[in-house]
């Protein structure tokens, strides 16, 4: 039960992101499957940006609605998922594509998600990313 719960957390948090079939993205779904200082973290190299949810989410919000990103989808492809009493861990493998100011690209990459179970059920308490070189 515990892995079906994270599974669909996962699918939520993936499920925010696309505007490949439409244009309403349901951001209050963020706040309803993370914790309220889920820390987000994207490697790129030796570099990293390091977010809080709203921070997170903001910059996102805007390039998924104005124009700037568009037809974009990014799906799990292949994950293992670890679970030791009320705390998870999940490696996932995804892959992502759209338009970015009208060029297509796509690219794959890692998200590690870490997850705690809460009497409100499974959530996310932070994401680590990188796309592949």
């Amino acid at each position: 039960m515990d892995k079906k719960e994270i599974d669909q957390v996962i699918t939520h948090f993936f499920s925010v992101f696309n505007n490949k079939v439409s244009s309403a993205q349901d951001w209050d779904m963020l706040y309803r499957i993370c914790i309220p200082r889920t820390m987000i973290i994207k490697k790129s190299g030796t570099d990293e940006n390091v977010y809080g949810l709203d921070d997170f989410i903001a910059p996102r919000r805007i390039i998924l609605t104005d124009g700037t990103l568009t037809g974009f989808e990014e799906q799990e492809t292949s994950e293992e998922t670890f679970i030791t009493g009320n705390l998870a861990q999940r490696y996932t493998r995804y892959r992502k594509s759209g338009y970015l100011n009208g060029a297509y690209f796509t690219a794959e990459g890692t998200k590690l998600f870490q997850l705690i179970r809460t009497a409100a059920g499974w959530k996310i308490s932070s994401v680590l990313w990188e796309d592949d070189v």
